[in-house]
């Protein structure tokens, strides 16, 4: 057994003691930033205040403020209790003393930018960890503490230094606390992975184009990130004069004003007054929009993994959306357009023809853009498609992988998760996350710049993706629980979403 003495790590801030989890230790709510609250409301985060004495690391951070039940619902469980003071992370390691500084994955979670947390069960970092690395999920800004443009605020800067996303300056001082600190947990501050799914993964997308980001990771893991553009910083102003007003401010509201405004009064508010879920574009942390970097091949020169789920459309469902709509925008637009994806998919029921192209236009073309971007600028990226339904649960997942359900696979907690619903995991369900969750440290251990592909026991070997091969590897075929790779998978319609997206994909 582990004893006391190695419980307790001394960080660039001050000391903290820990918990075992079986035979891993375990940190939880350590402060990265210090609370941005009062004056710090919107603010870039600052220093932490050192500590003199021993601080508990056992219990988990404050969540910033949001919508429980939507957490609930659709975010991953119960995020606890909410506080502005939210800027917390955990770490999960198997060795605080290892011979070799082991690899370090690090967590943005998803949610739209609106909900979520780092201590949500799904993204437990133990199973993750047991295989040989360092894993830290993190608590960031949410909603509009975590993006928003006022013109009172903006003036607080100087010309060019203006700050908006206030979330990723989050993520990013979550990154520099890793660089001062990690070691002590045994980590290697020169392989670190961002990892992330949906507005985690938008997010690991804008930190490889964000230059207050570059240096601090080496190397990025995307999951499910979809295409739509990022908010416009004069758009994200005027949003921010219509919240004020909401708030019976006037135009010319001072900064004071607005930080006097109560925490809890942000959430609740619905579109047009909610911002996301992108980042805004054009301040100092993202001076241009996410998909033009990428688009420019101007985006940090770091490997890069990234793919989508076979029914991303469940966002639709979700927020109730008729897929119908989807093609009657499009074919408002263009018969000939209509036409062809119906010739491309043979697909002839437009509730599943829809329902297949809004999945593809807002989800899977974006692993063909960034795949070709990484190698226009020579660097590898490993294009995935997962599509793999819990074989109790097939009944429920008719159309295939739903958005997120991935996630319990990449950090292996489906031993651990209760099912959503009246049915069990199968020993198939669980031995397939144990692999998929390899292929994901596989990534983190050993890709670099220089790798051509990657390896896995009793598994096909993986190249880095290639337009004349265009190989893609697929979690799951024909329902079973094995990995294929697939050659111009999409290819057809793929391209014509590449084309088509800037004017047919809409917040």
């Amino acid at each position: 057994m582990k004893n006391e003495r190695r419980l307790r790590i001394m960080t660039a801030e001050g000391e903290l003691r820990g918990l075992m989890d079986d035979e891993l230790f375990t940190f939880k709510g350590i402060p990265y930033a210090a609370p941005p609250v009062g004056a710090l409301r919107w603010r870039p985060p600052q220093p932490v205040a050192p500590w003199q004495t021993l601080r508990d690391a056992t219990a988990w951070g404050d969540a910033s403020w949001q919508n429980r039940d939507y957490c609930v619902a659709a975010g991953g469980g119960d995020p606890g209790r909410f506080s502005e003071d939210c800027l917390y992370l955990n770490v999960w390691t198997p060795d605080v003393e290892p011979v070799t500084p082991l690899p370090v994955m690090v967590w943005l979670h998803g949610g739209g930018f609106s909900i979520g947390a780092g201590s949500l069960d799904p993204y437990r970092g133990k199973a993750l960890a047991a295989q040989g690395v360092v894993v830290v999920t993190l608590n960031y800004r949410l909603g509009h503490f975590g993006f928003f443009a006022h013109p009172a605020l903006d003036a607080q800067y100087p010309p060019g230094k203006v700050v908006n996303n206030f979330a990723l300056l989050d993520q990013i001082a979550a990154l520099q606390w890793i660089q001062r600190n990690i070691p002590a947990f045994g980590g290697d501050r020169h392989n670190v992975t961002l990892f992330g799914e949906s507005s985690g993964a938008r997010s690991v997308l804008s930190l490889c184009c964000s230059p207050l980001a570059e240096g601090l990771f080496h190397k990025g893991i995307v999951q499910s990130a979809y295409s739509l553009p990022d908010v416009p910083h004069k758009q994200a102003q005027q949003t921010g004069l219509q919240v004020a007003a909401h708030f019976n401010l006037a135009a010319d509201a001072s900064a004071e004003q607005l930080r006097a405004l109560p925490a809890d009064s942000f959430w609740p508010l619905e579109r047009p007054l909610a911002l996301g879920p992108v980042a805004i574009s054009g301040d100092a942390v993202l001076p241009r929009p996410m998909l033009d970097t990428f688009m420019a091949g101007k985006q940090h020169r770091v490997p890069l993994m990234i793919g989508s789920n076979s029914d991303e459309a469940s966002v639709l469902d979700y927020f109730g959306v008729d897929a119908r709509s989807v093609l009657q925008q499009l074919r408002s637009k263009s018969r000939l357009s209509y036409r062809l994806l119906k010739w491309l998919y043979d697909i002839h029921d437009d509730s599943l023809l829809g329902r297949a192209v809004a999945r593809d236009m807002a989800f899977t073309v974006m692993p063909l853009l960034v795949a070709q971007s990484q190698h226009s600028i020579g660097m590898p990226a490993w294009r995935y498609w997962f599509d793999y339904v819990s074989e109790n649960a097939r009944h429920l997942y008719p159309h295939g992988t739903w958005h997120g359900n991935e996630i319990p696979y990449v950090f292996n907690t489906l031993a651990t998760l209760p099912p959503p619903g009246d049915w069990h995991y199968s020993a198939s369900d669980i031995a397939f996350a144990g692999r998929v969750s390899a292929w994901w440290v596989a990534f983190a251990r050993d890709a670099s710049e220089f790798s051509h592909r990657l390896r896995l026991d009793g598994e096909p070997d993986w190249p880095v993706w290639r337009p004349g091969e265009d190989l893609t590897l697929a979690f799951g075929h024909d329902g079973k629980a094995e990995s294929v790779l697939k050659a111009r998978f999409m290819r057809g319609r793929l391209r014509l979403f590449r084309l088509m997206m800037r004017s047919h994909v809409k917040l």
